[in-house]
């Protein structure tokens, strides 16, 4: 009676639904169901360091790198770089992540090794699943609480580079042609322009109004702002 008696005890202490295996043989012989949790534990790492990459690139700077973003200031600042806010958040957090991925590697060769419903692996695919959790919570938790949440946009950073993407030469494509847009953003390229100062001076756009090419030439209609 000891199986039986064990799963209430335990549904009972963690309001978990703890059942017995369907098939009693092949939840001995393998450990399908951790290895099937490390993957999705592998996927939310893989997305949240995704995330982590960018917020830090964004923030890199302040004046050599992208610095779109301001993180919260964590730390004096950079030995050698004064002024640089470090992204240390975020780098827990890729950390966090690259680990997390490590781990599921160590699981789904250890979800291997079930011989003959003698799985003595166990112990590491536990220990390993276990890690996996404290890791992602706890850097998922830091990183919303000590970087998202004081996350600022530099927004005089983020308009000029929108106004220095040769990009925004596609948004006159379709009111000037393709060939017009090209050598404008072309010309801007070569001489370093903008290509809103170049639309202006542009022979093909002498009868647009600025207002109108101010119009065409709006960030934020790009991304439905």
């Amino acid at each position: 009676a000891f199986p039986d008696r064990a799963r209430v005890r335990i549904a009972d202490t963690t309001g978990l639904p703890f059942r017995a295996a369907a098939d009693p043989f092949a939840a001995q012989a393998g450990q399908d169901a951790i290895v099937t949790a490390s993957a999705a534990l592998r996927g939310t790492a893989v997305a949240l360091r995704a995330i982590a990459e960018d917020v830090r690139l964004l923030a890199s700077g302040p004046r050599a790198g992208f610095g779109e973003l301001i993180l919260p200031a964590l730390q004096p600042g950079s030995s050698i770089m004064p002024g640089k806010i470090n992204p240390v958040i975020p780098e827990v957090v890729v950390m966090a992540a690259i680990q997390v991925c490590g781990l599921d590697a160590a699981i789904g060769m250890a979800g291997q090794s079930g011989h003959l419903q003698l799985n003595t692996t166990l112990p590491i695919l536990g220990a390993n699943l276990l890690t996996q959790v404290q890791l992602l919570s706890g850097a998922s938790q830091t990183f919303a609480r000590r970087c998202i949440a004081g996350l600022i946009a530099n927004e005089d950073a983020c308009r000029r580079a929108a106004e220095q993407s040769l990009g925004m030469a596609t948004a006159l494509a379709p009111s000037v042609g393709y060939d017009v847009a090209a050598d404008i953003a072309k010309e801007a390229a070569r001489t370093g322009a903008s290509v809103r100062s170049v639309a202006r001076a542009h022979v093909a756009l002498a009868g647009m109004s600025d207002a109108m090419l101010d119009g065409l030439l709006d960030p934020r209609g790009f991304v439905g702002g």
